[in-house]
């Protein structure tokens, strides 16, 4: 129950916050009453009404279908006319009512490459290094574990059984340098069409997912009369690899097929023999002190609420200039989230090409949410609004902040191998397991999540920092949240909590388990992206 207040004279600056110079609102640092006056600039404000944390209200008078600005960007239109000190919400900004919106679209500037950062990057003798597991293919390992891969969900039963035989610290205790057996299941893999971007998009992801640098070995598992086959797969996605233990001889990865094993009993025995070979050779794999240039890490934020924007993004965001700066990789993720905020990565794009292609995903969204007679203002979602987001504009402005300011080098499809280091951008929905599944198919091998309402996501195989936006929902959840961004909000500098990030991310990297990880949390969360029709 919300505590009743009366209301108080105070100056702006100790209750609100006022993002940009010339911004038509200011974001509450607590509950202010209506009747309040807050004093800014010489002049008084009188509080309409109550406005919730964490909430807006304006600082001047907005007329009807004009637009309303936050971070000194369009956040929205006036759906209704808003008076100085009015709490501005859902029910007086909209998406695309004013005139000047391009009838539901910003009219946005994208100039691309007009604004290429310079970095000054670390020298190798300031190169910080971390406990990690060197792969065979040069790339880099933040955890070992095995993978039982289901390339169908016929088969997802199957890995199922498979894993739970190794939960027992009884067998598991021969493997101490294995972090545990990950069953990696879904509901698809048939009623595709084969040769369809939805259909290579699946195959992508599960292959991502099984040659990921934190998967020390794997198997895949299918029935047998799928349409994702698993040696096709595996043909098609380059699993098949020439393996030391028969030079010069490619070798497809261990399979486990329902239909040729004759039954799922035998399959899960099979795959139980399979999976002992499996982890001894995981368990050879030892950790050595490697750059930390080796890591690439993938952003995403769930629960957004008023506060993201202006804490834990914009601190993670810090936090991923210094892996930048180290040559490490950091990944800006979230298509829908970066809708209406893409001209602010285009200026630092370091190709025209790599700008449109970026601005190219937009349309694409804005078509693909029409087709189901929907708008991309369908995000924010319920929470986000109580927690004071009302645009999907809003919400874009903040969670671009977890970009930094180092150039944008590449734009990737959903769950494609990232080959590039330095800010990269990659395709994926706005929902979290969905966007967290692309971007650890593409091979971030830790993840960095900030939240204001309370996600509690964890995934496996890549350890996920959880990212508290505000410190009231940080004490409540301090089982679930790993860093509390909020206390920004009482004065922390903010370039305190980048170091707390990037200091805390250097440790998860070096085998420090995260909240989510010491509650065993991650192994039911992976969902690959499904596009296309179900036949």
């Amino acid at each position: 129950m919300n505590e009743e207040k009366q209301p108080i004279q105070a100056s702006l600056d100790q209750v609100a916050i006022l993002l940009r110079e010339g911004d038509d609102v200011a974001v509450t640092k607590t509950r202010i009453p209506g009747g309040s006056a807050l004093e800014i600039d010489g002049k008084e404000i009188i509080i309409t009404s109550d406005v919730p944390p964490g909430h807006k209200f304006a600082l001047r008078d907005v007329k009807e279908e004009s637009a309303v600005r936050k971070y000194g960007q369009v956040i929205g239109y006036a759906t209704a006319p808003i008076h100085t000190g009015d709490w501005v919400h859902t029910r007086n900004l909209g998406f695309g009512k004013g005139k000047t919106a391009g009838q539901g679209k910003l009219e946005l500037d994208y100039e691309y490459c007009s604004d290429i950062p310079q970095v000054k990057y670390y020298g190798p003798e300031q190169q910080r290094t971390f406990a990690g597991y060197a792969r065979a293919d040069g790339r880099t390992g933040t955890r070992n574990y095995v993978g039982l891969v289901s390339t169908v969900n016929c088969s997802a039963s199957t890995v199922h059984a498979i894993a739970d035989h190794f939960r027992s610290p009884d067998i598991m205790k021969d493997f101490l340098g294995v972090d545990g057996v990950i069953p990696f299941s879904h509901k698809s893999g048939c009623g595709q069409a084969s040769g369809t971007e939805d259909f290579a998009q699946l195959q992508r992801t599960l292959a991502g997912v099984a040659d990921h640098p934190n998967i020390g070995t794997y198997l895949l598992a299918g029935l047998g009369c799928e349409a994702n086959q698993a040696l096709a797969m595996a043909q098609n996605n380059g699993l098949i690899k020439v393996e030391s233990i028969s030079p010069g001889r490619p070798q497809p990865p261990p399979m486990v097929i329902i239909q040729d094993e004759g039954g799922i009993r035998k399959s899960i025995v099979k795959g139980i023999e399979e999976t002992y070979k499996l982890l001894k050779r995981a368990n050879e794999a030892k950790r050595t002190q490697l750059p930390i240039s080796g890591l690439i890490v993938g952003t995403n934020c769930g629960g957004s609420d008023g506060n993201s924007g202006i804490t834990a993004n914009p601190a993670l965001g810090l936090a991923g200039d210094e892996f930048v700066k180290h040559g490490a990789g950091w990944v800006l993720a979230e298509t829908s989230e970066t809708y209406g905020a893409e001209h602010l990565l285009t200026r630092r794009a370091v190709s025209r090409d790599v700008g449109e292609r970026l601005v190219a995903l937009m349309r694409w969204w804005e078509w693909y949410t029409g087709v189901w007679g929907a708008t991309i203002d369908g995000n924010p979602s319920p929470g986000n609004k109580e927690g004071g987001l009302t645009t999907i504009y809003e919400k874009s402005l903040g969670a671009v902040s977890k970009a930094g300011s180092t150039p944008l080098v590449e734009v990737y499809k959903y769950a494609q191998r990232i080959d590039k280091k330095g800010f990269t951008f990659m395709d994926t929905p706005g929902h979290d397991p969905v966007s967290v599944t692309g971007l650890a198919a593409g091979g971030c091998n830790l993840i960095a999540f900030t939240t204001g309402r309370g996600s509690c996501l964890g995934f496996k195989p890549s350890p996920t920092l959880k990212i508290a936006t505000n410190s009231t929902m940080y004490n409540r959840m301090k089982e679930d949240m790993d860093i509390d961004a909020g206390v920004i909000m009482n004065g922390v500098p903010m370039a305190d909590i980048a170091a707390q990030i990037f200091e805390m991310l250097i440790a998860v990297a070096g085998g420090q388990k995260t909240k989510s990880e010491a509650q065993g949390l991650g192994e039911v969360e992976f969902a690959p992206w499904l596009l296309g029709p179900v036949m």
